[in-house]
């Protein structure tokens, strides 16, 4: 049965699509929108006009870190919750460990960068918060215990890890239990139908057995899987063409052809399709995608109400094996 979905209903109407980050209490838009362009591609009018977008269209999740260019991609979304008043309405997600001034995940390093990010997102607190970097040279203690303290002190609700591996996620879950803090509710993880094999072996394993919520980042392959780049000429001139271009090959081009096949059955286009994929997998609760206009963002948050047939999945699953 083919899926008609309306790109243009209204913000009311995609709540009953949220989904549950783990075990905390955040219930997100099951697609979050990155900053990683804000300040950088992206000036103040076009980014406000993106996140206009995307809030119109129901989105309530938006992710960023404290080194997208250098702190500005927080404070513009700080800004615009300001301006929009709708913080309440937010789950904002940031992430330490990058930042020139901030490096690292030392204890002061992370509570220097959160009161550095709070200021720059005008917020009391970060709901969601991420360990950027998987730095080794830090006891996981040490890092745990500040995290921990900047939970009890109402400045941030829950946190997860990135870049980290599955066994050192299986060490800061031992480590958590032993300490009695909290634990990480949540994973962000490179992940898309072009590069699977990262997460779907010990990642995905360990975010099953300790009910991680699964957030994928590069969710559309440098734009590759929104069909944008199909020849050598398509990739001239693009900021991501290089990015994209090792796609370009027997492989991408067949995942191409079973996107455009499952969109037209759907009525959308292939990042959409390439979106509802992974939000077919379990534990996904909200692939991570950038944009780089106002206009790309409907077909991305259709995703949220599209539902593939076993056959589809099954389809995109063989192709991209």
């Amino acid at each position: 049965m083919t899926a008609v979905v309306d790109t243009g209903r209204s913000a009311s109407s995609a709540r009953g699509v949220l989904r549950r980050v783990g075990a905390s209490d955040l219930r997100v838009f099951p697609l979050a929108m990155s900053g990683n362009v804000f300040g950088r591609s992206a000036d103040v009018s076009t980014t406000e006009a993106i996140l206009d977008a995307y809030a119109d269209a129901g989105g309530n999740f938006i992710d960023t870190a404290d080194s997208y260019a250098a702190g500005r991609s927080e404070t513009m979304i700080g800004d615009w919750m300001h301006d929009r008043r709708n913080r309440g309405e937010t789950i904002v997600a940031t992430k330490v460990g990058k930042s020139t001034d901030n490096p690292g995940m030392s204890a002061r390093a992370i509570t220097h960068a959160v009161h550095d990010s709070l200021a720059r997102l005008r917020t009391e607190h970060i709901d969601l918060l991420y360990l950027h970097i998987d730095d080794e040279s830090v006891p996981f203690e040490e890092t745990l215990y500040a995290v921990d303290e900047l939970i009890r002190a109402g400045k941030v609700r829950y946190f997860g890890g990135s870049h980290q591996t599955g066994n050192r996620l299986i060490e800061a879950r031992i480590a958590s239990a032993q300490m009695g803090v909290a634990p990480m509710v949540a994973l962000q993880n490179h992940y898309n139908l072009l590069h699977r094999t990262e997460y779907e072996g010990d990642l995905a394993r360990v975010a099953d057995r300790q009910g991680l919520g699964v957030m994928p980042r590069f969710a559309l392959g440098s734009g590759f899987l929104t069909g944008k780049y199909r020849s050598k000429l398509d990739l001239a001139g693009s900021e991501r063409g290089a990015e994209a271009a090792r796609y370009l090959n027997r492989r991408g081009i067949r995942i191409l052809a079973c996107l455009d096949k499952v969109a037209a059955a759907h009525g959308v286009a292939p990042g959409t399709i390439a979106i509802a994929w992974l939000l077919t997998k379990p534990h996904v609760a909200a692939p991570v995608v950038s944009v780089s206009a106002p206009d790309q963002v409907a077909d991305l948050t259709a995703a949220a109400r599209v539902q593939l047939t076993r056959i589809q999945v099954a389809e995109l699953d063989r192709v991209s094996s």
